[in-house]
């Protein structure tokens, strides 16, 4: 039986429009960013700009596996090929339950952004009905996707432009007052700790530059092109999320008001625009985390895909899973099943979703840091196109901040205790499961990414 190939319908911008996309600034700068600024004030900007440093830490640490194993599985095909298959099927079980998770997850925010014209819609149902949807459209051809997402994209960022031009161009205090005089919540100055504390959700504002790894067997030249896509998904993102947060610290007429409001976003663009650009604002919004979604999709169904063609599963799940469509050349039965199950997980607690979902990417941004030390000491990474500069300080430096990022987390009994219990759950079926199912029955088969350029037709290989 032939290996499963998609097709290579990308290139570099494709991949980095559904990246940006999965990754979606304005819904981080909306949904994510007011957490940052409830905990450190105007003390924000350092933090989204700490946030950036780790994310160039991280990004150093995608571009070169990435570029050295440009495979749909990403995370987990890659820490197998590093750290060894055990380590790599954990990776694998926290990604697939999370990953789908995490799809529903965003959804859910299509609902509340577009009651501003539906009242009374249900969350649920408007994000299981995004969902299907998705699902539907990310079966077609992968260059399709990606323009689709890419003029979704270009709304959101023309949305985070606005926002920067209410702020930047009327100020209500001058930049050097966040830099030397950043204001707590609370009134008086924001501390170092309350900063660092918020560091780690604008963290996870930026993330989602890793994603582009998923998409490195339908690109062209994908050494070169994942690495590329990462480092350049990381600089869009800090510039269309930094520089609208700190045009609202600048902007906004009373930081004190703009801290106490149940939607700061929203105050901030009523008092400089007015109630109807921020309707046209949320709407925006809205399209923004729908795009997101369509995104994520695409990536959590390459994930699932290769789980099927590494025989993770029964015989007859993997044979589905790893179909390809014969017009499009994308994993369609794989796409549908993440769109379906998401949709049903939409009407779960939404408490739930989040404990589940809030620290995994913590761990696997761990694994990946370790297998960029250890592939560079086994010589297993010598094949990659890109090599990070100065090694082995960035994945290093990260992961003492993950670990910094872990401990918060391990101090938080709400979200941050239960999820790492959860993700620590997780990580222990994953490892039963392959020590009793598939170690015995011989068949985890990691799918060669060098096979993948071999095997594709010519005329697709530039």
């Amino acid at each position: 039986m032939s290996t499963p190939v998609l097709r290579r319908g990308l290139r570099t911008l494709g991949m980095l429009l559904i990246t940006l996309s999965a990754i979606s600034p304005a819904s981080s700068v909306f949904v994510i960013a007011p957490g940052v600024l409830a905990g450190a004030g105007s003390g924000a900007f350092y933090s989204f700009l700490a946030a950036a440093v780790v994310g160039v830490f991280m990004a150093f640490v995608y571009a070169e596996l990435g570029s050295a194993f440009p495979v749909a599985g990403g995370e987990y095909a890659i820490a197998a090929r590093t750290l060894g298959r055990l380590p790599g099927f954990m990776v694998l079980g926290i990604m697939i339950v999370t990953q789908v998770l995490i799809v529903a997850v965003i959804a859910l925010g299509v609902g509340t952004y577009l009651s501003v014209v539906l009242p009374g819609v249900s969350p649920a149902v408007v994000a299981a009905v995004t969902c299907v949807v998705a699902a539907v459209v990310a079966v077609f051809d992968i260059k399709l996707n990606a323009w689709v997402t890419g003029i979704f994209l270009a709304v959101e960022l023309l949305a985070l432009v606005v926002v920067a031009v209410l702020g930047l161009a009327r100020p209500a205090r001058p930049f050097t007052d966040l830099l030397a005089h950043p204001v707590a919540p609370g009134g008086g100055t924001a501390t170092i700790s309350a900063v660092i504390v918020a560091t780690a959700i604008a963290i996870f504002a930026y993330n989602g530059y890793g994603s582009a790894v998923y998409f490195g067997e339908e690109t062209k030249d994908a050494g070169r092109g994942v690495a590329r896509a990462v480092l350049m998904g990381l600089g869009v993102t800090v510039l269309a999320e930094l520089v609208p947060v700190t045009a609202v610290l600048m902007g906004a007429p009373d930081l004190g008001t703009l801290f106490s409001s149940p939607n700061m976003l929203s105050y901030f663009v009523q008092a400089r625009g007015g109630s109807t650009l921020d309707t046209v604002l949320s709407l925006a919004v809205a399209l923004a985390i729908i795009n997101a979604v369509l995104a994520i999709v695409l990536i959590s169904s390459r994930l699932v895909f290769s789980s099927g063609r590494d025989r993770a599963w029964p015989s007859l799940i993997n044979r589905a899973l790893a179909s390809v469509h014969p017009r499009f050349g994308t994993p369609w039965i794989a796409t549908l099943a993440t769109g379906f199950v998401a949709a049903a997980l939409c009407f779960v607690d939404s408490q739930v979703l989040t404990v589940v979902t809030s620290t995994s990417i913590v761990v696997v941004y761990a694994a990946l840091c370790l297998g960029a030390i250890l592939g560079r000491r086994s010589g297993v990474t010598a094949g990659a196109k890109y090599r990070m500069p100065l090694f082995p300080v960035a994945p290093v430096l990260a992961l003492l901040a993950l670990a910094f990022v872990l401990y918060l987390n391990a101090t938080d009994p709400v979200i941050g205790r239960p999820s790492l219990i959860v993700t620590a759950g997780i990580a222990v079926l994953a490892v039963g499961y392959y020590l009793l199912v598939l170690r015995r029955r011989g068949g985890w088969q990691l799918t060669d990414p060098e096979a993948e350029v071999v095997t594709a037709p010519v005329r697709e290989v530039s």
